[in-house]
């Protein structure tokens, strides 16, 4: 089986439920959706960049389309330099490759952390049993110009088997209305789903909330939900991948 990888590498996890981990990233090509806020390259890429060795940040070129023998025996590599917390299949939208994924999984002994926008949900059923963490976007409205609660819905329905958390990116102009919406769907199919808040990174002109609007959020949230958290990208103040 082979798949589209845009980067692999050994870093801290900067987002999420799982924050200070250390994880090995594979950065997989394409998207179903464009988000006004992404800052992430998923373009589909002829020669990829894979870390020769665990957290040095030193790169090697290696070809795009890449064989999952190839890419196991990367992380198995890394695996020997320093203990990882799990490799994060991430993207762009990582259930593009599913079955990508799969084929990686069942031949490696660490966790399987999928980072995804929460939409395709036939995919996820079919790969549900090689995954054991699930961070889940929820995207508002605001942030993609389309209503996708229906399958954020559907998806979480799915997912809430494994270890999920949702996240909501806060941004300037994102509306009450919409984010209490979400708080509101995510406890419908359980309180217990943590929820993590993050104020948007500034990026194509999308303005970060002030603390008045992410205190308000946090406070809505907590109306519905157990656990709520507010975490920013840590790795993009620490300046590393």
């Amino acid at each position: 089986m082979k798949g589209k990888v845009v980067e692999i590498f050994s870093s801290i996890q900067g987002e999420g439920k799982y924050v200070g981990e250390r994880q090995i990233f594979v950065r997989l090509a394409g998207c179903n959706l464009n988000c006004r806020y992404c800052d992430t390259d998923f373009n589909v890429v002829e020669k990829c960049r894979v870390e020769k060795l665990a957290g040095f940040g030193e790169f090697v070129e290696w070809n795009g389309e890449m064989n999952s023998e190839e890419l196991v025996d990367i992380i198995e590599g890394y695996g020997r330099n320093v203990r990882h917390q799990a490799v994060s299949f991430t993207g762009g939208e990582p259930l593009l490759q599913y079955e990508f994924i799969k084929d990686v999984a069942k031949d490696i002994k660490e966790k399987i952390f999928l980072e995804t926008n929460g939409t395709l949900v036939e995919e996820l059923r079919k790969i549900i049993d090689y995954v054991d963490i699930i961070s889940m976007d929820f995207k508002l409205k605001s942030a993609v110009e389309k209503n996708l609660i229906g399958l954020h819905r559907k998806f979480l329905e799915v997912a809430k088997e494994k270890d999920v958390y949702v996240k909501i990116v806060l941004a300037k102009d994102t509306k009450p209305e919409e984010f209490e919406e979400a708080a509101r769907i995510i406890a419908e199919i359980d309180k217990d789903i943590m929820l993590v808040l993050q104020p948007v990174t500034p990026c194509g002109g999308v303005e970060a909330p002030n603390v008045n609007k992410i205190f308000q959020a946090e406070e809505t949230a907590l109306k519905y939900l157990n656990e709520v958290r507010v975490i920013p990208q840590t790795h993009k103040m620490l300046n590393i991948l």
